[in-house]
């Protein structure tokens, strides 16, 4: 194919897509207040309720503590989505609410979404890795490591450190940090947003006690965000994704085939604010979250991609590396057992 059929065979498949998305894109603010009051309301009963169970029994607060984190994980779906400005037509009222959440959820608004925002303009490319996205190594790329910086990523990886260690350092130590490439916005979101959570923990400490408010919250953060990194790990980390070096990589395919259909149980579809359809979220972030479901039902250009179940989503634990020869992510265990291959194939 010549360049000037390439350029068509591109700008065509970019008018498809944009027809098959753009009636999704227009956020209704009914439903996104209704949506603000149906996550944030409830999030806060519950959390009343698990200080109030401290009198009773912890075994009766931590039962709530899932439900209560299931509620901050949908206050975050709202906070992401205005972060991409999907979840208002108005800046301001994106910039205002994404703010409150970011509070809440423990993450600087203006700050995450810039490097959010170099996820959604990198992801599945193999030569822009390293901003907003899960570390992840080519197998050459890991085979040519010293052997002290191979269990680095190895520790980075295991599921211990990923989803209770590193989500807890990132929500309560790193976000509470400054970047050195930062913008001045960004930064004054970082300090802005640290200064209101120790606002909110000086009122705590002098109404129900640090004690009190430490053994509310602290579980319902480890779950969600635990939960949260979950969620992102699988949105790119599944058996048949797609990766790809930058000269061949394709914005359209990333989205439909390099992020996930994550098909959960209803509730838990509702929790997560639809974000399961990740890969119509990356084919269009401007769709917000109670429109992604609509969208992909109804658009031919989604009806080959496969669903991952909760249950066929545990293999993601087991991938660790890019095989760049089979196209696909693998194990450690895969790598170890081709590098004694290759020795024997060597020996003979």
């Amino acid at each position: 194919m010549d360049s000037v059929s390439a350029a068509g065979t591109a700008a065509s498949k970019k008018v498809s897509w944009r027809q098959a998305v753009a009636k999704y894109e227009n956020p209704d603010v009914r439903r996104s207040v209704w949506q603000i009051v149906n996550s944030v309301i409830p999030y806060f009963i519950l959390w009343y309720l698990m200080y109030r169970s401290l009198e009773v029994s912890y075994w009766v607060t931590l039962p709530l503590a899932v439900l209560a984190a299931g509620f901050l994980v949908r206050i975050f779906i709202i906070f992401h989505d205005c972060g991409h400005g999907s979840f208002f037509r108005s800046h301001t009222a994106n910039d205002v609410v994404g703010f409150l959440t970011g509070v809440l959820t423990l993450t600087p608004y203006y700050s995450w979404r810039h490097e959010h925002a170099s996820h959604h303009a990198t992801a599945g490319d193999l030569d822009r890795r390293g901003v907003g996205d899960v570390w992840t190594l080519t197998v050459k790329e890991y085979l040519d490591l010293s052997p002290r910086e191979r269990f680095r990523y190895r520790f980075y990886r295991n599921p211990l450190v990923m989803l209770v260690i590193g989500p807890l350092f990132v929500f309560l130590i790193r976000h509470r940090l400054t970047q050195g490439t930062a913008s001045k916005r960004e930064r004054h979101s970082v300090y802005w947003t640290n200064l209101a959570l120790v606002g909110i923990v000086a009122l705590m400490g002098v109404t129900i006690g640090l004690k009190a408010f430490v053994l509310v919250q602290l579980p319902i953060v480890m779950i969600s965000t635990a939960a949260g990194v979950w969620l992102f790990y699988v949105q790119h980390q599944y058996e048949g994704v797609y990766w790809e070096r930058h000269e061949d990589w394709d914005y359209v395919t990333v989205a439909v085939q390099g992020s996930s259909f994550y098909k959960l149980p209803k509730i838990l579809q509702w929790l997560t604010g639809n974000i399961g359809y990740h890969h119509v979220h990356h084919l269009s972030p401007r769709i917000p979250n109670y429109y992604l479901e609509r969208c992909h039902e109804e658009s031919s250009i989604f009806k080959e991609v496969k669903p991952i179940t909760l249950l066929a989503s545990l293999k993601s634990f087991t991938f660790r590396l890019w095989d760049e020869d089979r196209r696909q992510l693998i194990g450690f265990g895969a790598v170890k057992g081709r590098r004694e291959a290759e020795r024997s194939a060597s020996h003979e």
